[in-house]
């Protein structure tokens, strides 16, 4: 019974909607009809709706301007090792290193055989001083070929081994000939040129006062007269220990201590043919 009665209930309420439904159709039908001013009550604002759902991103907008400058970030980490580069130019010669340690001493040597030998010893060393003699004279001839001076009577050599004054004198003589001996303007001239392209700045000369103060000889004795060519303030010898002559670059002479070592110039006569 109660089923029934709800079912009831059921079919009058959906009539009733639909005749309502109908009513509103035909009232908005001949209300269309209608002058504006007899539908003013049907147009009243509702009540505000609920809020929407958020709609889509819009477009990307232009780029603004550039903003100003950050502040320095964080160094960064080390990067990887670069290429290598080309190889520099050689550097310059370095300073001598520091002298090494002494090497081990080696393993003692088997015993010589016995030798009489007391009648070669004699031989050999009058030997010894032969070569040595002629070493010397090759050598001599070697620095000769290399460049002379020469006048009408007598041939210059400038002899580039460092002497003291004797030594120098007596290397002269042994080769026949004598420290040079300027006599005049033309032969100090000739020396002067020759010692000057020669490199050099002084060399001892055939002329000194070692046997009185003061009076100058030649290497053959001879006195010195009429022709000098002294720097000036020289000789100057106050401590008297300056008795040899030297001769410089501008041919000038220059009294000098005889134990100093320096080069010299040798003169030899021409032979007569």
């Amino acid at each position: 019974m109660r089923k029934r009665e709800m079912e009831g209930g059921r079919e009058d309420l959906a009539q009733r909607s639909s005749f309502c439904s109908k009513h509103q159709y035909f009232h908005s039908f001949d209300s269309a009809e209608q002058p504006a001013e007899n539908v003013t009550g049907w147009s009243e604002k509702g009540d505000e709706g609920e809020k929407g759902d958020r709609g889509e991103v819009g477009k990307q907008g232009k780029v603004g301007p550039k903003g100003p400058k950050g502040n320095k970030g964080p160094v960064g980490d080390v990067g990887d090792q670069g290429m290598l580069g080309k190889i520099g130019p050689i550097g310059g010669k370095g300073d001598k290193g520091a002298k090494g340690l002494p090497g081990v001493s080696g393993k003692k040597g088997k015993a010589g055989t016995v030798c009489d030998c007391g009648r070669y010893r004699r031989f050999v060393g009058q030997l010894n001083i032969n070569v040595a003699r002629l070493n010397t004279s090759i050598k001599f001839l070697k620095n000769v070929i290399a460049g002379i001076r020469e006048t009408d009577e007598k041939f210059y050599y400038i002899v580039k081994e460092e002497k003291n004054y004797r030594e120098a004198l007596i290397h002269c003589r042994d080769r026949g000939g004598s420290l040079a001996m300027p006599k005049d303007e033309a032969t100090n001239a000739l020396l002067a040129d020759y010692i000057s392209n020669s490199g050099l700045f002084r060399a001892f000369i055939g002329l000194n006062d070692m046997e009185r103060e003061g009076q100058f000889v030649y290497a053959d004795n001879s006195p010195l007269q009429n022709y000098s060519n002294w720097k000036q303030g020289e000789p100057h010898d106050p401590a008297g220990h300056e008795d040899c002559v030297e001769m410089l670059s501008t041919g000038e002479w220059n009294d000098s201590e005889c134990q100093v070592t320096i080069y010299f110039v040798c003169e030899f006569l021409k032979k007569r043919k």
